[in-house]
């Protein structure tokens, strides 16, 4: 199969033009919004640098390491329907040690410059007055929150290399037969099983607490977790698809067809819903208990600057992809699956910053220069970073075990 992918000159223009983009915007925010001062709050400038570098840099993490848990979610299901894009996959799962790297600085800046305006219990003399600050101690610390996020970022991109790896290998040593297949879905199969444990253990549960529900200390919910990883889901599903899209409009995917890009749309269908129930779940349980220390939370956001964003998270997430994706024929045409992939990557984005900012910057948000600039360097990186890979490796794994599976997937 003659499947290798040349990247075209606009692409590079258009990725290199936006990481341009992005780092200007870096340069001029460490110019005029002051990033060292305002640790306590008192320059809304410094503390707007920190949270938009914060929000960006853990949205699109999470993004790009949710390819990653979808090759193991399919490899632990004997699911071989997605063989046949699994090269776009891996390609964005291959982001996952960049944006590690930019996330962990970010996060090193942020507590080792003791930036209590971003997470209010590395304020020592915030924590020693504060009765709730001070009994979260032993988990919300600079100690527990360094190391746990290091070693995660660590073992998602090694998980994730280790898998890509493995698959790089089988078109390099031919044909399978019965028992060398055998053989590599166990190998896959095993690193899966590690993954999708570890997986929980931080997506599902410590990760979202530490790096986003602590910049409100005092509030807390038992559904934030899956919360924020149904947002990750559905938006990383949409990045997926948008490059899957991309390389079949470019002449390379060729066994991937309408019942591919259906089935994608199935998840993003899916996960709207699954994600806007753990919305409402969360929100009319606080709101129905009317407890202060709950409603507090929700408060800031439903009733002042941040309430028409409150509302357009809901219309861009929920009622746009129910409405669009309930049809079959939508989800089989590519302009109307590119619109709704951009669409729910932006609407997600607005939910992440509903997750930083009312916490960070309170009443005085900002979506302008800064706001806008620094995600548009992430998009660009992540478009030179899935070129890359895909640039130097076969966009079809030719025995991969499953791929005749996918070749005549049918919905």
């Amino acid at each position: 199969m003659d499947n290798q992918y040349v990247t075209p000159s606009g692409y590079k223009k258009w990725s290199t033009g936006l990481m341009i983009v992005g780092g200007l915007t870096l340069i001029l925010g460490i110019i005029f919004l002051n990033p060292a001062a305002g640790a306590h709050g008192e320059n809304v400038n410094g503390t707007r640098f920190w949270a938009v570098l914060l929000q960006n840099s853990i949205f699109w993490l999470m993004l790009v390491n949710i390819a990653t848990f979808f090759i193991v979610i399919n490899t632990l299901a004997m699911s071989g329907w997605q063989e046949a894009f699994r090269r776009v996959t891996e390609a964005v799962s291959s982001l996952v040690p960049i944006m590690g790297v930019i996330t962990m600085i970010i996060f090193l800046c942020i507590v080792l410059g003791h930036r209590g305006d971003i997470y209010p219990w590395l304020d020592k003399n915030a924590v020693a007055h504060d009765a709730v600050l001070n009994g979260k101690k032993g988990f919300l610390n600079p100690a527990v929150y360094l190391i746990y996020s290091l070693l995660t970022i660590f073992l998602w991109s090694y998980w994730s290399k280790k898998l890509r790896t493995l698959s790089l290998k089988s078109d390099e040593e031919g044909p399978m037969n019965y028992e060398t297949a055998k053989l590599f879905h166990k190998k896959m199969s095993g690193i899966s099983a590690y993954y999708v444990v570890f997986f929980v253990v931080t997506m599902g549960s410590l990760i979202p607490w530490l790096w986003l529900m602590s910049i409100d200390a005092h509030w807390y919910s038992t559904m934030y977790s899956w919360y924020t990883f149904g947002s990750a889901f559905v938006s990383g599903i949409a990045l997926i698809t948008l490059f899957v899209i991309y390389f079949k409009n470019r002449g390379q995917l060729e066994f991937v067809t309408k019942e591919h890009i259906q089935d994608l749309g199935k998840y993003m269908f899916a996960f709207s819903i699954f994600w806007t129930y753990l919305w409402f779940a969360q929100f009319m349980l606080q709101w129905y208990a009317n407890i202060p220390e709950e409603t507090i939370y929700f408060k800031v956001r439903l009733q002042g600057p941040y309430e028409g964003l409150f509302y357009l998270n809901l219309v861009l997430n929920f009622v746009a992809p129910i409405l669009i994706f309930m049809k079959r024929a939508t989800k089989r045409n590519y302009f109307i699956v590119t619109f709704m992939c951009i669409l729910i990557i932006f609407g997600h984005w607005i939910d992440f910053y509903q997750m930083v900012m009312p916490g960070t910057v309170g009443q005085h948000p900002h979506l302008s220069w800064f706001e806008f600039g620094i995600p548009l360097g992430f998009v660009g990186l992540i478009m030179w970073g899935v070129s890359r890979f895909a640039s130097k490796v076969p966009m079809t794994p030719k025995n991969n075990p499953f791929i005749k599976e996918s070749i005549i997937h049918i919905v």
